[in-house]
This record gives structure tokens, C-alpha cells and sequence, in this order.
């Protein structure tokens, strides 16, 4: 009988006293059964480093998992440098990234390995996300994303270069929380930039689909997400756009600028310097006033927006993954 693939799950964790032990349960409560379990820690300036080692000294947890490891580092690397030292103490191919404030669905490694063996080319594999407001319980619960099966990136259709065109213009994937990695091909194309602390994910998938890595999806919640007032991007409803659209900004300008057409990249550059108007006159705040300026500002007053909708409706691009 052949026996099952082992899987690492990898938990990283920041401050993540007060969700982790969810976190931990939910993997302790996974229905597939070879699993290897890293926590890595990432300089928690809160109890997190001693909430999980109590919670890995446990009989029932120790003998759960085939190897349990905590990593923890001197000082504060940032996510992606946080990702690499996951990757390296990994004892399997497979790798299974959570966020110490989420959890993975009881089924998740069993629907996530029952596809990669339906699917022995796939790497990459993304599912849906169940997003949740503070708590996992049913009445908190908000939306699956994506909601309905992806229709552009995901597509059996497209082909890596594909999908890396499509992903140049912009990030498509919201469901970063699902993916499990094969982790051969991340270290095939050097790992996660560490000069990137804070914005891992985008710069992986250009890269990966870069290098002929395709990426592939199943239509299933995976994964449960937990939107949380402590979160670091998260400022609520109350402003017109969060922190993170500024460090998005510099990330593009180096992986996606230079590939490009120039009206795009002065679309983007304009909307960033309006941002930072906005940002730095204190008027990131969502009213209605503030966000009829802003959408005058960043929108009909973009004269590279004009220039691109005259593009797009070129013949010669209406086939062109950057014009559709």
C-alpha cells in the first residue's frame, strides 16, 4: 500500500498569543495524518513563544505529529525571511503555510493531497478562503473568496507565461492563505526576497510563473482568514485605503514596472502620488466627500487612464493579456 506524502505545516507567528492555540488545534484536528509541525516565530514582543511551547509539551500534541519544531530568532526579520527559515526546516516536499491568527479547515491537507495526486504537475495549488470577522464562529462568518471559481487567472487554459502576464498588471490572488507549495520549486527560484519584510506573496507568484511554474486551484474553503483590529494592514472602514498600498507600490515598481507599458506605469505612479497626498494631509478617511475627491483625483483626473482605455480598444490589443 503506498503510503501517504508527508506534510509540513508551517505556522508563522508574530504577536500571536492571544489566536495561536486555534491555530495549533486546528492543525492538532486535521483529518490527513502524516504531518510534520514548525512554528516559527518571528521576535513576538507578546507571550506567543511561551503560549506554544506549552501547548507543544502536551503528550496528545507530541505524539499527534511527526516531528514537532519551534524556530524562534533574536530580533524582528519581517514575513518573507520568516517563510525562508519554514522552507529550510521542512523535513517534507510538501509545505503548508498559516498565519498564527487563522486555521486550516479539518479537511485541508486531505483535499489539498488528494489533488496534487490527481494532479502530479501541479506545485502550486490554491482554494477558496473562508473570510471571518474576529472569531471563527458561524455568525461571524463574511464571504468565501473567490466566490465563484477564478475565470482569468486560474483558467486550465492559460499557461504560466500566461498567467504571469496577467499577474504583471496586477495581483489577482486574494486567497493567499490557501496555497501549499511542493517547496522544490520555491527553492528552484531562490525562495522569498527577504528585502521584502512585509509584501511576501506577489513577488513569489511573479516569479514562480516566471520560471514555467503554473499555478492550479480547486473550487473548496481550505482555510479560515480572521480580519482582526490587531492585524497590521487593517484599519477598518474607516479609512479610503490601507497602509499596504504603499509598500504594494514600491514591490511593482521593481517586479512588475519594468515589463510594462509606459501608461500603465504612469497610471500607477500617479494614483500613488495622490495616495500620498491624501496620506500625508491626514484626508485618508472615508467620507463621502473625501471619497468623491479622491476618486477625481486618482481617476478622471489620470490622464494615463484615458490613454489606456484608447489602447485597450485597439484591434491589435484586444487579445493582449495587458489590455484585457
Amino acid at each position: 500500500m503506498e503510503t501517504k506524502p508527508l506534510v509540513t505545516v508551517a505556522v508563522t507567528t508574530y504577536n500571536s498569543a492571544a489566536y495561536v492555540i486555534e491555530t495549533l488545534d486546528s492543525i492538532f484536528r486535521q483529518t490527513y495524518d502524516r504531518i510534520a509541525l514548525i512554528i516559527s516565530d518571528d521576535c513576538s514582543a507578546d507571550d506567543t513563544v511561551a503560549v506554544v511551547r506549552e501547548w507543544m509539551v502536551k503528550e496528545q500534541h507530541q505524539s499527534r505529529f511527526q516531528g514537532i519544531e519551534l524556530i524562534t530568532v533574536p530580533k524582528n526579520t519581517g514575513v518573507s525571511a520568516n517563510c525562508n527559515r519554514c522552507i529550510a526546516a521542512a523535513p517534507s516536499d510538501w509545505v503548508k503555510f498559516i498565519a498564527g491568527d487563522d486555521i486550516l479547515q479539518p479537511d485541508c491537507l486531505a483535499d489539498n493531497m488528494a489533488f496534487a495526486a490527481q494532479n502530479p504537475e501541479a506545485h502550486i495549488i490554491f482554494s477558496q478562503v473562508a473570510v471571518f470577522q474576529d472569531t471563527f464562529e458561524a455568525p461571524n462568518f463574511k464571504y468565501l473568496s473567490p466566490e465563484i471559481f477564478p475565470d482569468n487567472l486560474m483558467r486550465s487554459d492559460l499557461t504560466a507565461h500566461d498567467q504571469y502576464l496577467l499577474m504583471l498588471v496586477h495581483d489577482r490572488i486574494n486567497y493567499t492563505p490557501s496555497y501549499i507549495f511542493n517547496k522544490v520549486a520555491l527553492q528552484k527560484v531562490g525562495g522569498y526576497d527577504e528585502t521584502n519584510r512585509l509584501v511576501e506573496d506577489y513577488p513569489m507568484w511573479l516569479k514562480l510563473t516566471k520560471s514555467g511554474e503554473r499555478l492550479y486551484y480547486f473550487h473548496k474553503p481550505t482555510v479560515g482568514y480572521r480580519i482582526h483590529s490587531k492585524a497590521a494592514n487593517n484599519v477598518g472602514d474607516q479609512a479610503l485605503f490601507k497602509p499596504s498600498v504603499f509598500n504594494s507600490y514600491q514591490i511593482r515598481k521593481l517586479a512588475a514596472h519594468p515589463f510594462l507599458p509606459w501608461e500603465m506605469v504612469g497610471s500607477e505612479r500617479f494614483i500613488y502620488g495622490v495616495s500620498r497626498f491624501f496620506q500625508n494631509n491626514g484626508w485618508n478617511r472615508n467620507t463621502k466627500m473625501l471619497r468623491s475627491l479622491y476618486r477625481l483625483g486618482s481617476f478622471y483626473l489620470n490622464p494615463f487612464h484615458y490613454v489606456y482605455a484608447i489602447k485597450k480598444r485597439l484591434p491589435g490589443n484586444r487579445q493582449h493579456p495587458f489590455y484585457l
